[in-house]
């Protein structure tokens, strides 16, 4: 994939690595979620930078199409999603998977938090 991301959260330092990640990832278990396996982490929008590949993103939008969903259009990864929320306001979910550096011990170890997309309880 031709993107490069940097993502910064408040207790952590501006990286293009997973040192830049939130400390809690989050899983939604709404349907486009579960048939996607979207496992992010979610940064405040102003903590966010696309170092390079925006030409190469294409946009999709599901059911409230309030949510942006960005995707690669050569090779189809799925590497950020940006959103509003009453919870984080402005966001971007950054997919852990698409953070380079970051070790399989690393991901297994990360706390997770889930979310109640599929019954729209976003505040559970």
């Amino acid at each position: 994939m031709a993107a490069a991301i940097a993502a910064r959260s408040p207790s952590r330092p501006t990286s293009t690595s997973a040192r830049g990640r939130s400390a809690v990832t989050r899983v939604c278990p709404c349907t486009l979620c579960t048939k996607q396996r979207n496992w992010a982490a979610i940064v405040p929008a102003d903590a966010f930078r696309l170092l390079r590949g925006e030409a190469s993103l294409s946009e999709y939008r599901c059911n409230t199409r309030t949510e942006q969903h960005f995707f690669c259009a050569t090779c189809g990864v799925r590497p950020f999603g940006k959103g509003l929320s009453p919870r984080w306001g402005s966001y971007v979910a950054v997919s852990v998977h698409c953070l380079d550096d970051v070790t399989a011990d690393e991901l297994a170890a990360a706390p997770i938090s889930w979310l109640d997309g599929r019954n729209d309880n976003w505040s559970a």
